[in-house]
């Protein structure tokens, strides 16, 4: 059904259950459909290949794939491939032409197709925080390579283990940390610390093999949960087709500051001192704790 929204002043990035909705909702209605034409309205909205847009002009998109919290676009044209890579940043949105919208002046690139079960794909984003660019083969290497590292939801749990286990600090700036592990931010890695019974500020070199093969199991349940249930639409995050993620409605811990915790163990749930989007139980995730949490 379609959404009108206004998605002007929230704070929160869409992570990787985000993106990867996004990117299944477009494979399943665009993948082969044809481009018939490109409007770019604002040249800075193109991050890197605003000059080779023209190239798009009959292409076909043969794939849509996630990469940490963007998505990636790819199209045939000629027997050449290029790619259309979406940032999301904090407000920006890929939207069927089915959704309504409000302001649609941040409505800044328009792709139209032919032969998908949509005419349109827009990218909206009114505080322009995240950037498309367009890219060759060697350009989309590049790009992941500089900004992603270990995918959690392809990464086995060996090299996942061999990653922590080469890094200090602490343990949920690590899940954080774009090019070590890619797509996860405030809303998943609450969620999973939790859930493994970990205090955010938990030592990364103090973590057993045992406690890093459990974190491993629980990071991959929570991403998969919040995929199934469409991503977690907390303030800005909508699917292309304008249905919110149902997620939120899961959390145990994110914003749940001064709430009995929900393993009933007697405390309030807690905002770390000076991080405005750290929630831990101090009973559960205590420094010491090595109990696992169920949900």
């Amino acid at each position: 059904m379609p959404l009108i929204f206004d998605s002007e002043h929230g704070d929160r990035m869409p992570e990787l259950p985000e993106a990867e909705v996004v990117a299944r909702q477009i494979r399943a209605r665009l993948l082969g459909a044809q481009v018939t034409e490109v409007w770019i309205g604002r040249a800075d909205i193109v991050r890197e290949g605003y000059a080779t847009a023209p190239w798009y002009y009959g292409a076909t998109l043969q794939s849509a794939e996630r990469f940490g919290k963007s998505v990636a676009l790819g199209f045939v044209n000629s027997h050449a491939c290029r790619y259309v890579v979406a940032e999301l940043g904090m407000t920006g949105l890929l939207l069927f032409q089915s959704t309504a919208t409000k302001h649609p002046q941040h409505v800044h690139v328009r792709l139209s197709f032919t032969g998908g079960r949509e005419s349109e794909l827009r990218y909206w984003n009114p505080r322009r925080f995240g950037r498309l660019s367009l890219l060759d083969k060697a350009g989309l290497d590049r790009y992941l390579t500089r900004r992603f590292g270990l995918d959690p939801l392809t990464a086995s749990q060996q090299d996942f283990v061999r990653l922590l286990q080469e890094r200090r600090g602490r343990l949920k700036a690590l899940l954080m940390h774009q090019q070590v592990i890619a797509g996860i931010g405030n809303i998943y890695a609450n969620e999973i610390l939790f859930r493994a019974g970990l205090h955010p500020n938990r030592q990364v070199s103090e973590l057993s093999v045992r406690k890093i093969k459990t974190l491993y199991a629980i990071m991959r349940e929570v991403l998969d949960e919040a995929i199934r249930h469409g991503g977690s639409s907390v303030r800005d995050f909508f699917a292309p087709d304008g249905s919110e993620g149902q997620y939120k409605r899961r959390h145990l811990v994110y914003g749940k500051e001064g709430q009995l915790c929900p393993n009933h163990c007697g405390r309030v749930i807690q905002r770390l001192r000076g991080e405005r989007s750290s929630y831990f139980c101090p009973r559960c995730q205590s420094p010491g704790s090595t109990r696992q949490r169920n949900p």
